[in-house]
């Protein structure tokens, strides 16, 4: 199996390519994946669906209120470097808050 070098651009990115693009791409310990989505759903959500999306919402609010305030931030971030599962302080932000809507 061979080796692929992305081109610069890709090599930075992360993310949708744009709003209507169903390829995604990601970089983790310096390897960059790529996925697409190949059969989206085209039903209504359901309402457990719904609710895990609320919840999901909920918990970005709160990982985004949590690092703006400067006393909760420190607390998380002295948290973060203690660990070695999240590789980003958001991610490990937004998991806590996420733990708390259980």
């Amino acid at each position: 199996m061979s080796q692929i070098k992305p081109m610069g651009l890709v090599e930075s990115m992360s993310g949708k390519i744009c709003g209507h693009s169903d390829m995604y791409f990601f970089q983790k310990n310096g390897k960059v994946f790529s996925g697409k989505r190949c059969y989206p759903s085209t039903k209504e959500p359901t309402d457990a669906q719904l609710a895990v999306q609320n919840k999901f919402k909920t918990a970005q609010a709160n990982a985004k209120t949590a690092l703006a305030d400067p006393e909760q931030r420190a607390v998380y971030e002295a948290a973060f470097k203690a660990q070695k599962k999240y590789y980003s302080l958001y991610g490990y932000v937004f998991a806590q808050e996420y733990k708390k809507l259980n």
